[in-house]
């Protein structure tokens, strides 16, 4: 059985999540504008961001500058750059 107050805690988690994605989308935006001149984009790192930034790529109309997306954890500055090298051929 559900308790008296119950209903009134969900908009409370919908709204939470609306300003956590507004926040998100925000963030997303500022960074495409400061890629907007790249033609060719390699985006990783953990987690989901990289496909959601690829998304919002997409959904700006901006076309799709990412040539790969590659999931990488705790990398040091030296295997960042020998990645980054690697791909662009460098």
């Amino acid at each position: 059985m559900r308790g008296a107050y119950e209903a009134q805690l969900a908009p409370a988690d919908d709204r939470r999540q609306r300003i956590l994605t507004r926040e998100m989308n925000e963030y997303y935006d500022a960074v495409i504008e400061a890629l907007r001149d790249y033609r060719k984009l390699l985006v990783f790192g953990p987690g989901e961001a990289k496909g959601e930034l690829r998304a919002r790529l997409l959904k700006k109309k901006q076309g799709d500058p990412v040539s790969a997306v590659e999931t990488a954890d705790h990398m040091t500055d030296r295997q960042i750059v020998a990645k980054v090298q690697s791909f662009f051929g460098q």
